[in-house]
């Protein structure tokens, strides 16, 4: 039996989203501010001398070709032209279609892992070019740090955010990107702000008005948190996330939801937990 080692893959909060503007290309541009969590998926790899790449656990309905882990992992392969594989256990606890970049983290972990447990060599830079290829929110995940973003989101400037705590919920939706970037109601010319000196809770999320119209659970949620204070979406939804002041106050407003919604509190991090599980924590 091959052994496993086990990688945390922390999970995300944009504190606002803005889209600026429209690319030749078609992609937007858009200005937000990463959050990093000390919650998120965990990812087991063992390392084998076959070349090849096996997934044995995973987020259910997603086929292991379709896999972001799965995927990052052969790029990683024929990027540095190792002979090695892995196995990969991908323990899912971010909801799909959340808005929390599970997918993204998963594949950034399976890099940074992968990339020492097979002696590649990449830097961190080169990583990040290789997850822009699998996803825009690769890179964040891979750099391991909170940051402002500009571009595709992959234009990053690190940012100290201090101890913050959120109690986060999840309604039973799932809410599909590609149709929301599509909408014809999207504000899609936003100011661009100067991060300095800007509080990101200050600003909004664009695709919150068009989420609240079309899915009623994720409308009606919100309604109900603003009794314990202003609650938002992150990315492109379904999951709200409600800024609290203390720990304290975080697992309060937990307790009392969690008979209504899957919730739970969470802490938010300056610097991922999985660059800590990296040798020497680089």
């Amino acid at each position: 039996m091959p052994e496993f080692s086990t990688w945390p893959a922390p999970a995300k909060l944009n504190l606002f989203l803005h889209i600026t503007g429209r690319r030749p290309d078609g992609y937007h541009t858009i200005e937000t501010c990463f959050q990093l969590l000390d919650w998120g998926d965990e990812i087991e790899l063992a390392v084998t001398e076959d070349g090849a790449i096996v997934r044995q656990a995973g987020m259910d309905g997603v086929s292991p070709e379709d896999d972001l882990a799965v995927r990052a992992a052969r790029l990683l392969q024929t990027s540095a032209s190792t002979r090695l594989g892995a196995v990969i256990r991908v323990r899912k606890h971010v909801p799909a279609g959340a808005g929390l970049g599970g997918g993204s983290s998963d594949a950034a972990t399976v890099l940074l892992a992968l990339n020492e447990l097979w002696s590649c060599g990449l830097s961190r830079v080169e990583l990040a070019r290789l997850g822009a290829r699998l996803g825009a929110d690769v890179p964040v995940f891979v750099h391991g740090l909170s940051a402002w973003a500009g571009g595709r989101g992959d234009q990053l400037e690190p940012v100290s955010l201090g101890d913050r705590h959120y109690v986060l919920v999840f309604p039973d939706v799932h809410v599909s990107t590609a149709d929301l970037f599509a909408a014809a109601d999207l504000k899609r010319d936003c100011a661009s702000v100067d991060f300095n000196g800007f509080d990101p809770l200050t600003g909004v999320n664009v695709f919150e008005p068009v989420v609240r119209a079309r899915y009623p659970a994720v409308d009606q949620a919100m309604r109900e948190l603003q009794a314990h204070g202003r609650p938002r979406l992150t990315g492109t939804g379904s999951c709200i996330f409600l800024p609290v002041e203390d720990k304290f106050s975080a697992e309060s407003i937990t307790h009392q939801l969690e008979c209504r919604y899957n919730v739970c509190c969470v802490d938010g991090v300056d610097r991922s937990p999985v660059l800590a599980k990296r040798t020497g924590g680089n």
